[in-house]
């Protein structure tokens, strides 16, 4: 009962969906609890720190996913992003990446439990799944620095993936070290955690075409004549 009323009040009244996410997602964070008995799951179990650093954060920029006919969660842990967001939009599929089996399994079961038709399980890495599934989108939450990621998901990125990274506050110093990728990247939006639970920033990247990155070698030849 205790999520069911710290998600009623934090998550904002615009979210689609949102009394069936408060149903759902209160559920699939009493099964994390009890899955936390035996495995380690998540350290945030204390209900107003879940329902804002795991619910509300998830599906804070759905706007950004709601276009999507297919969405990879990278790494997905215990199911974050990708169950609340696959709540909010059922008119999107997702697939769920995890290579740890056992949270695998956990995802796959809590998936089944909350009977989220939209939504698949695989417990592979997800950059080997990018390649077999050409995701419109592929998204993670603090699975790594943005430059280990653009190595991982060099070649999604060039078959036409589209990243959406959520990150922290403080992401400018990764973007300087994306630098020596052949990528587009640009902040989407920063915004607020409720209850002063911190800031959050969202980043976009794509591979850059043919025509951008051959601009800048133009430029600098012209600039030698």
């Amino acid at each position: 009962m205790a999520f069911i009323e710290e998600l009623n009040r934090v998550l904002p009244a615009e979210i689609p969906n949102r009394e069936r996410l408060i149903a759902k997602a209160s559920q699939h964070l009493d099964l994390i609890v009890a899955a936390n008995e035996y495995m380690n799951l998540t350290r945030l179990t204390n209900p107003e720190e879940a329902a804002i650093k795991h619910v509300c954060d998830s599906v804070a920029p759905w706007r950004h996913f709601a276009n999507a006919k297919r969405v990879l969660d990278a790494g997905t842990g215990a199911g974050f992003p990708g169950i609340p967001l696959s709540i909010v939009l059922p008119d999107v599929r997702f697939t769920l990446a995890e290579s740890t089996q056992k949270k695998a399994r956990f995802v796959d079961s809590a998936v089944e439990s909350l009977e989220l038709a939209n939504v698949r399980v695989v417990a592979e890495r997800a950059e080997a799944t990018a390649l077999l599934e050409k995701p419109d989108i592929i998204t993670a939450r603090a699975m790594a620095p943005l430059d280990r990621i653009l190595d991982l998901f060099a070649k999604p990125l060039k078959q036409g993936a589209w990243l959406i990274l959520y990150k922290g506050p403080d992401i400018e110093a990764e973007l300087a070290e994306a630098n020596g990728h052949r990528v587009s990247t640009e902040l989407l939006w920063r915004y607020e955690l409720p209850c002063g639970f911190g800031a959050r920033t969202l980043v976009s990247v794509r591979a850059l075409n043919l025509s951008e990155s051959a601009a800048p070698r133009k430029r600098a030849a012209a600039s030698r004549r």
